[in-house]
């Protein structure tokens, strides 16, 4: 368990952040993450969706053209996803002088568990480590949506950036933070997570006719209240904590590819 109080916090080392996010470039956690952005480096470049690409994971646009809206100096909106932001960031807005961080989100609702792998939040960060730029997710929780907490992820973000600026994590891992859903003097000591199970349960489908008596259907991701185990991303926020998990692509199960690598050999065997 560390605190933020137990690192010497000097000026922070990047020059050029570039942000992004899923909900949307006139999202309010874009106007969050820009306030955390601000005093962290002098040059700041903006590329999100045109539109909220909420659970399009790591999705990039292969069959269809990107476009691009300049909407100032160095900010954009593209027709795509967070992946494609970060591409079209990186390979094209900024080619020459790369970000040297990419911060995704803030996004509303917390990015837990197996849910990080729907995320666009986590999605666009993990574009960002496959260019082997440092990347961080940032997830602000809530328990009423009409009134999410930006105020905590605003005053903790900073400093959370800055404890892990020096750190040696950038190119093999980008980090998924998740703010609790309490006030910022209310929350816990940042705390080093495991991504465990989340509270993602499962997909329904909700089917409706639309006014031509033609079928239309709407995804529902469907959420438990289940607790997790400890040290997860899921017990931490619970508990009011910050939680910071590094996650990477690799996403074996080892155990099961050696049960069944002995299931195989025995199966030859015989």
């Amino acid at each position: 368990m560390t605190k933020l109080g137990d690192f010497l916090l000097g000026s922070f080392p990047f020059s050029r952040i570039l942000l992004t996010n899923d909900d949307g470039i006139d999202a309010p956690g874009m106007v969050a993450l820009e306030k955390v952005a601000r005093p962290l480096a002098e040059d700041i470049w903006i590329v999100a969706p045109t539109h909220d690409q909420s659970g399009t994971s790591h999705s990039i646009s292969l069959h269809d053209p990107l476009r691009v809206t300049r909407l100032d100096e160095r900010r954009f909106a593209v027709s795509g996803t967070p992946g494609d932001c970060v591409a079209i960031g990186v390979q094209y807005l900024m080619i020459g002088t790369p970000p040297d961080l990419i911060l995704s989100g803030i996004n509303r609702g917390a990015n837990l568990g197996t849910e990080t792998v729907f995320s666009g939040t986590v999605g666009a960060a993990m574009t960002g480590m496959l260019l082997r730029i440092p990347s961080i997710a940032l997830s602000q929780a809530f328990t009423d949506r009409t009134a999410v907490k930006w105020e905590t992820s605003c005053a903790l973000a900073p400093d959370v950036i800055r404890c892990f600026a020096d750190l040696n994590w950038s190119t093999e891992a980008c980090l998924n933070v998740n703010f609790p859903d309490c006030t910022s003097d209310q929350a816990g000591p940042l705390i080093l997570t495991r991504q465990g199970r989340g509270l993602l349960e499962g997909i329904d489908v909700i089917s409706h006719d639309d006014p031509r008596d033609l079928d239309y259907h709407w995804l529902k991701l469907l959420r438990t209240t289940r607790s997790d185990l400890v040290e997860t991303e899921t017990s931490a926020l619970a508990a009011g904590h910050i939680s910071v998990t590094p996650l990477c692509f690799e996403r074996t199960h080892d155990a099961i590819r050696e049960s069944l690598k002995k299931q195989m050999a025995q199966r030859c065997q015989s």
